[in-house]
């Protein structure tokens, strides 16, 4: 399931090869959307969602983190994506988006909705665009 990613990198969706201790440093400590969120709300989010891994093929470090909220039905929502800043501007994070794209295509999703706030880039390099409509979409909770 490496399709995207670069040589020597490879992505798992497996559960029992994430570190979460590690998923939790990152965004807890250095996720602008997640700073301070509580190890047992990270384990939570992990336990109720599709996860992504990058990991190093020769050592098999995780280097990267992301998950999905879908019902694998008709909608999907991209979360905490997150590369690893020692490996960061090797196309970890394009290469991540676009093989949960492409993981995500068999269930024939209507939508796949990301925000960020600074990598509209990364992301359009896989395929995301600005919505079209943003005025017809409603928030509950934090904005």
């Amino acid at each position: 399931m490496n399709s995207e990613l670069p040589d020597g990198y490879e992505m798992s969706t497996d559960p029992a090869r994430l570190d979460a201790a590690l998923i939790h440093r990152w965004l807890s400590q250095d996720a602008y959307w997640a700073l301070g969120r509580s190890r047992e709300k990270q384990d939570q989010a992990i336990a109720g969602s599709l996860n992504f891994g990058v990991y190093d093929t020769a050592s098999g470090a995780q280097l990267g983190y992301a998950r999905v909220v879908t019902d694998r039905a008709t909608f999907a929502w991209l979360r905490d994506v997150y590369i690893d800043p020692a490996v960061r501007g090797k196309g970890l994070g394009t290469g991540l988006a676009a093989a949960v794209r492409d993981h995500l295509a068999p269930y024939g999703l209507r939508r796949v909705l990301l925000a960020t706030a600074d990598a509209h880039a990364v992301y359009a390099k896989a395929g995301f665009a600005s919505m079209a409509q943003p005025g017809k979409w409603m928030v509950f909770g934090e904005q």
